[in-house]
């Protein structure tokens, strides 16, 4: 979509030999304080800008350890200083912001998962998802922004 401040981007990994698809938007700092300042910790936030980060699963998966049948789903998290709690949800629809997680939307959740963060010594501009592969059924989808990164696994499952 032309003229959007955070782009869309999209990125496809294989799990399985089978493609494993992201799609999210592209915030980017442009000088303000976002992951503890514009996206409070403590705070559901989208994965990126708009719509919710969806995640494509063509076969069972185990996204950080939660079990998440073949489907589209959407990624949200609860960043924090030193940890952040992965969300897997049905539902797909919804605006991205907070608002828009209605209790309705929330019961649609397959589950929540910690995770802690890493500090990179190189600060990221622009908010970006990308995966690194760890052989034929496994990947880390790997969340990086500002100083901060967080290794979401994901891997074949049931």
């Amino acid at each position: 979509m032309e003229g959007r401040k955070s782009p869309l981007d999209s990125l496809t990994f294989d799990i399985a030999d089978k493609p494993v698809k992201v799609c999210y938007g592209r915030p980017s700092a442009r000088g303000r304080t976002m992951l503890g300042g514009q996206i409070a910790y403590g705070k559901l936030w989208r994965t990126g800008a708009n719509e919710p980060t969806i995640l494509y699963a063509p076969v069972p998966l185990r996204v950080a350890g939660l079990a998440v049948p073949p489907g589209v789903y959407s990624l949200y998290t609860v960043p924090g200083a030193g940890e952040w709690e992965i969300i897997v949800n049905r539902s797909t629809s919804q605006w991205g912001e907070e608002g828009n997680y209605t209790k309705e939307v929330k019961a649609q959740e397959l589950g929540r998962a910690k995770l802690k963060s890493e500090r990179l010594t190189k600060s990221v501009e622009t908010f970006a998802i990308r995966a690194e592969p760890a052989g034929n059924k496994a990947a880390s989808l790997l969340l990086e922004w500002e100083k901060t990164r967080v290794r979401i696994p994901v891997q074949a499952g049931k």
